[in-house]
C-alpha cells in the first residue's frame, strides 16, 4: 500500500476516535504516546524524561497506576520517526506528544483528532502547524523552544568570552530545520552589530560537519553557533570533539553539551518546558480542547560556560561573564 494512501486510512480511523469521547472516560487507565528526538540513552533525552514524569506526578497521573506512556526514542532518525508515528497512530493513544519538528510533521499528516501537544518546536505558525499562538485551532497546540531574540544573545556572549571572533558559523541541517533560512538576514543584522561575518554551514553528513569546523580554523577569528536543531543535538559528541581538535569557540543552545566538553551554552531550560508540557497533558485528559488552549514560549533562559574548556582553548573568561552564569564547569 503507497504511503499517501495508508495515511488516509489511518486519517480516517482516527476522526472515528472523537476529542470528546476520549476526555468522557475518566475511570480508565489513560495512555499517551511521546515521541523523543534523542536516543534512549542520552542524558538529555532523561533529563527531559524525568521532567515530564514529574510534572505529570505533580498533577495526579503515575505511570502504571492511572496512566500508561509508550516511550518512542528516534535518536533523529527520519525513518525512524516516521514509523513510530505510524505505529502510534495505528493504535490510538489519548494524546500524542511530539518532541520536535519532524515528529510534529509526520504527526500531522496521520491524524486530526488525536489531540497533539508538542514540545520544543520553532515557529509553528509560520510552518503551518497552528493557526496562531493564542487560537492554536485544530487538534495541535504545545510549546515552543526558540526566542529569536536568543541568537543576538549568543553572540554577545561568545564575543565576550571570545573577542578576537570575526566570523561565526551557524551550523544546521536544512532535512531537519528548514526554517532558519528565512532568518538569516535577522542573524546576519545581529552579527554585524557585534563586528561578525555571519556564514551558514548546512551539514547533512558527519564529513560535512567536520568540514564546516575544520573551515572556520582555516583564518583567525573564527566561532560556532550550533542551531538547536535534531541532527546537531544527535551529532554533538562530534561538533564537541572537532571545535576542540581544531580550537574554534563555539556556542550552543542545550546546557548537556557544556557538561559534555562544549564552551558555553545559552538558551531556553528543556526540562523546565517539558515539565511545563505535562499541564497541557493534563487539561487535556481532563477534558480540554486543545485547539483553544494557547502555544506557550519559553519563560526559563540559561547560560552555562565550561571553564576548563576555555582554558584549553586559550581563553580568558571574564568575572563579569562568569557571575552571569547560571552553571559554571571548573
Amino acid at each position: 500500500m503507497k504511503r499517501r494512501a495508508f495515511i488516509t486510512l489511518l486519517g480516517s480511523a482516527a476522526a472515528a476516535w472523537p476529542l470528546a469521547a476520549r476526555a468522557q472516560q475518566p475511570d480508565r487507565m489513560r495512555r499517551i504516546a511521546v515521541l523523543m528526538n534523542n536516543a534512549e540513552d542520552d542524558p538529555e533525552g532523561e533529563a527531559r524524561a524525568a521532567a515530564f514524569r514529574q510534572g505529570l506526578q505533580t498533577l495526579g497521573w503515575t505511570e502504571g497506576k492511572n496512566l500508561s506512556i509508550d516511550w518512542h526514542w528516534t535518536a533523529g532518525d527520519v525513518g525512524r520517526i516516521r514509523g513510530n508515528v505510524m505505529e502510534v497512530a495505528g493504535h490510538p493513544p489519548d494524546i500524542i506528544v511530539a518532541n520536535g519538528r519532524v515528529i510534529l510533521l509526520e504527526a500531522v499528516q496521520v491524524t486530526t483528532s488525536i489531540p497533539i501537544v508538542f514540545v520544543l518546536v520553532n515557529d509553528p505558525v509560520g510552518q503551518g502547524f497552528i493557526s496562531s499562538l493564542a487560537r492554536p485551532g485544530g487538534n495541535v497546540t504545545g510549546f515552543t523552544f526558540i526566542e529569536y531574540a536568543m541568537f543576538g544573545k549568543s553572540l554577545e556572549l561568545l564575543k565576550k568570552v571570545a573577542p578576537a571572533v570575526t566570523r561565526v558559523g551557524f551550523i544546521f541541517n536544512p532535512d531537519t530545520s528548514a526554517y532558519y533560512d528565512q532568518f538569516l538576514p535577522a542573524f546576519e543584522s545581529d552579527a554585524r552589530q557585534y563586528s561578525i561575518k555571519l556564514t551558514v554551514a548546512r551539514v547533512g553528513t558527519k564529513a560535512e560537519i567536520d568540514a564546516a569546523v575544520a573551515e572556520l580554523a582555516t583564518a583567525p577569528g573564527g566561532g560556532l553557533m550550533v542551531a538547536p536543531d535534531a541532527y546537531t543535538l544527535v551529532h554533538r559528541d562530534l561538533i564537541v570533539q572537532s571545535t576542540a581538535r581544531h580550537r574554534i569557540p563555539a556556542i550552543y543552545s542545550y546546557r548537556q553539551l557544556i557538561r559534555e566538553g562544549g564552551l558555553m551554552s545559552y538558551g531556553p531550560e528543556t526540562s523546565d518546558i517539558f515539565r511545563r508540557s505535562a499541564s497541557y497533558v493534563d487539561r487535556i485528559l481532563k477534558g480540554a480542547n486543545p485547539a483553544e488552549l494557547p502555544a506557550q514560549a519559553p519563560v526559563k533562559f540559561e547560560f552555562a560556560i565550561n571553564l576548563k574548556t576555555a582554558t584549553t582553548l586559550g581563553l580568558t573568561v571574564p568575572p563579569t561573564v562568569i557571575a552571569l552564569a547560571d552553571e559554571v564547569i571548573e
